[in-house]
């Protein structure tokens, strides 16, 4: 294994996966074969692995079927069901690039659902325009300054009006 990737084999097919996959996988088929060869019961494998015995189960028999392969998550490498299409980032950054780029993000984002029928989330439409440079993101507020050790007449007052150190109005103070 070299670099961040490893090209794993198998005679159905080769695919190239990230080398912190692999040693999870190496993991795996380690406590599998320790059970199989009876060091570690079935119960003590799922345990060591974090798994319930029912995940365990299934686990096994993918490696059983597909061998090493097996042990892998089957979700690397797929698209998200719920990936936005290539043409509805290119039509928000239009519509922000040609109508809107006077907006802030919130109200754009308002316009996309109200206008244009768009229903994406106002976090990912923060995003697109973050990461495509189009709105910048709002500059962290500095911490205040640490007061001396006498602090400041203000942080006092507030104090006090928080905390009713001087009492109530018409009663002695605490």
């Amino acid at each position: 294994m070299s670099g961040k990737r490893a090209v794993v084999e198998n005679r159905r097919m080769t695919r190239l996966y990230k080398k912190a996959a692999v040693e999870r996988a190496m993991k795996r088929q380690e406590i599998i074969l320790r059970a199989y060869a009876k060091k570690i019961s079935w119960i003590e494998a799922a345990e060591i692995l974090g798994y319930s015995a029912r995940h365990l189960r299934r686990l096994r028999e993918k490696y059983e079927e597909y061998g090493f392969e097996g042990l892998f998550d089957g979700r690397m490498g797929k698209v998200s069901p719920r990936r936005i299409a290539v043409e509805v980032v290119e039509e928000v950054l239009r519509l922000y690039r040609e109508q809107y780029y006077d907006f802030n993000v919130r109200h754009f984002h308002e316009k996309l659902e109200e206008e244009h029928s768009m229903t994406i989330s106002y976090t990912w439409v923060r995003n697109l325009l973050q990461e495509s440079g189009w709105w910048r993101k709002a500059a962290a507020k500095e911490a205040p300054e640490e007061a001396g050790a006498e602090g400041s007449a203000r942080d006092d007052a507030a104090y006090r009006w928080d905390r009713s150190i001087d009492g109530w109005p018409g009663r002695a103070a605490v």
